[in-house]
């Protein structure tokens, strides 16, 4: 699985997709933020609608880091999220 890194507010966020399948299964991707500096962990979700590629980890290289930013700031804490089984 793709993992990309990003700095976000001075902080560095690991960003992969989830691996979480959608009915729309190219048209809608997850993205998981995980800060692993900090115990426990913090994790947030997003997801997107590519614009390119609709692979996704290909997807995920072509965003570029204010794309990721972007992203970030529309996620939602892991603990509110399918993806993330509604737990941090």
């Amino acid at each position: 699985m793709a993992v990309r890194m990003v700095v976000i507010g001075g902080n560095t966020w690991e960003v992969a997709p989830s691996g979480r399948v959608t009915p729309n299964d190219r048209d809608e991707f997850s993205l998981v933020f995980t800060r692993r500096d900090v115990t426990p962990h913090d994790t947030r979700v997003t997801r997107y609608s590519p614009m390119g590629a609709r692979w996704r980890e290909q997807s995920l290289a072509e965003l570029d880091a204010d794309d990721l930013a972007r992203l970030f700031a529309q996620s939602q804490p892991g603990s509110m999220s399918p993806e993330r089984g509604y737990r941090a």
